[in-house]
């Protein structure tokens, strides 16, 4: 069954390579979506797959690359989402 989450990922997430690391962990996991920068120094996310690869990169997301330092990450799951292709990274908004 496929799951789709957004994700808000707070600390020292900007400049530390955590969009890129995390687009190469979803891809490894097989999972879809998007990620990119929010205005107030966090990391937004939307992730779609099946739950246990939903529920890895999620893990994941808790630890983020190595020199990041992950305070926080909120999630929300949504509801029936349109299905995702690929994974992206969008622009800062």
């Amino acid at each position: 069954m496929k799951l789709t989450k957004r994700l808000r990922i707070e600390g020292r997430v900007q400049g530390v390579g955590y969009r890129e690391s995390m687009r190469a962990e979803a891809m490894r996991l097989g999972v879809t979506g998007w990620v990119r920068n929010r205005r107030d120094g966090s990391v937004e996310a939307l992730v779609q797959g099946e739950r246990p690869l939903v529920e890895d990169l999620v893990a994941w997301c808790h630890r983020g690359p190595s020199h990041a330092r992950v305070d926080k990450v909120d999630e929300q799951d949504v509801p029936e989402e349109t299905a995702l292709a690929d994974f992206l990274r969008r622009e800062t908004e």
